[in-house]
């Protein structure tokens, strides 16, 4: 991998939510940036990343600073640049940004170790990639590469297994408990942390008839419209647990939001499950009691994710091996795909030889003598040809290409030679 392909970031360990946010961009935005990137600096192979937990840019150039990226990433945004901002992307280069790439893909780098999300959403940002046609072919292979190491860490360790965070191991019991209920209707209090991680959890599940509500509707409302579902007043409360099979609640609060009493006045003709996943409880204990109730606090769901934990951080030198063997193999394929330009011009050159010194003697000769001609000195050329190719894909192993590259360079003045069509 060149030093020329980069990575700009900026993710929960190094900015906090609040600078995340004014950078975050959604599918429109990140298009419409990749196009300018494109347009303005001319940059090849590129892809944005852009999670709750990260935004991070990719490109292959040898000239373009960070600085004049995030510039175009803040105009995108309609903030303003600053040094400050600036501060909190890291910047990677070469074979380290192709490495984190890697480790980003397969959760490695996840606030939540092997986050089973993570992978959609790369795959998500190739295909952005794609549309706006800002993928060449280091990209295309990188990315096949990353999305065959996933299927292998799902294969071969248990780095995915469970599910270790409290927000996507309540959405996945949610899809188990309702598994037989077309759209079920599911109400979420509360757009704290684990609230709004919790919700978007469920848009990423599949699941449609979601309410939101919290004591500040604003709140409510940009969380609903973000994910495509329905914010209402928090004084509907009662109504909505009513109405609602799922009741996830996430909010702060010293007393019970949901009581026994009146749980167990509701008519429930079938199941009506609670989650509790807030400290101090919100949900009294005893409607457990309620024929056709059943209720989940934070301590038993976190007890499950806290096992998957476990299991993922001793997957995670298994992981590391596996993404070693796929850079090495990367690594190779991109190693001769350096030389080949080299090795076209030199095919070239010594083509154009052939032809000036064929079209001396073919006058001289019948179809016949000028057709055999033909045959034997494109033998000869392509004979000639084998030798350095079968050297530059030895040296590619030494990671010495590059010096043979430049000998054929110099030997035959290929810088001068226009690369052309193959013939």
């Amino acid at each position: 991998m060149k030093q020329d392909f980069k990575s700009i970031s900026i993710s929960y360990k190094n900015a906090p939510l609040k600078t995340r946010e004014l950078v975050a961009l959604n599918e429109e935005q990140s298009l419409r940036l990749l196009h300018k990137i494109n347009d303005v600096l001319k940059v090849e192979d590129l892809l944005i990343l852009s999670t709750c937990n990260r935004t991070e840019i990719y490109f292959s150039s040898l000239d373009v600073q960070p600085e004049s990226i995030i510039k175009l990433l803040a105009a995108e945004k309609g903030i303003k640049y600053t040094k400050k901002l600036a501060s909190h992307f890291v910047e990677i280069n070469g074979k380290e940004a192709a490495r984190h790439l890697f480790k980003v893909a397969v959760g490695l780098e996840s606030q939540v170790v092997g986050d089973l999300q993570i992978i959609n959403q790369v795959k998500r940002a190739y295909q952005v990639s794609a549309d706006a046609n800002v993928v060449g072919p280091v990209l295309h292979r990188l990315m096949h590469a990353i999305f065959f190491t996933n299927k292998r860490v799902v294969q071969e360790t248990t780095f995915k297994d469970g599910a270790a965070s409290v927000s996507y191991a309540t959405v996945d019991l949610i899809e188990d408990l309702t598994h037989n209920i077309i759209d079920p209707q599911i109400l979420a209090i509360g757009v704290g942390e684990i609230g709004t991680d919790v919700v978007r959890n469920l848009k990423e599940f599949g699941f449609k008839n979601v309410t939101v509500i919290n004591r500040t509707r604003d709140k409510a409302e940009e969380l609903a419209m973000e994910c495509g579902f329905v914010a209402e007043d928090f004084y509907q409360l009662n109504k909505l647990v009513k109405s609602s099979e799922v009741i996830i609640s996430s909010i702060s609060t010293d007393q019970h939001l949901i009581s026994y009493d009146f749980v167990s006045r509701i008519k429930i003709p079938g199941y009506k499950h609670f989650f509790d996943l807030s400290i101090p409880r919100t949900i009294e204990q005893k409607v457990e009691k309620v024929p056709g109730v059943s209720l989940h606090n934070i301590d038993h769901i976190k007890a499950k994710t806290d096992q998957a934990l476990e299991k993922r951080l001793q997957a995670i030198g298994q992981v590391e091996e596996i993404i070693d063997e796929s850079l090495v193999e990367f690594y190779k394929w991109s190693k001769e795909v350096s030389v080949s330009p080299t090795l076209k011009k030199f095919k070239n050159a010594l083509e154009d030889i052939r032809q000036e010194e064929l079209a001396k003697y073919v006058k001289k000769l019948d179809p016949k003598e000028a057709k055999m001609v033909d045959s034997i000195t494109k033998s000869i050329m392509q004979k000639i040809v084998k030798l350095p190719a079968l050297s530059l894909k030895a040296a590619c192993k030494r990671d010495d290409a590059e010096i043979l590259a430049d000998v054929l360079n110099e030997l035959f003045n290929l810088e001068k030679e226009p690369e052309k069509k193959e013939r």
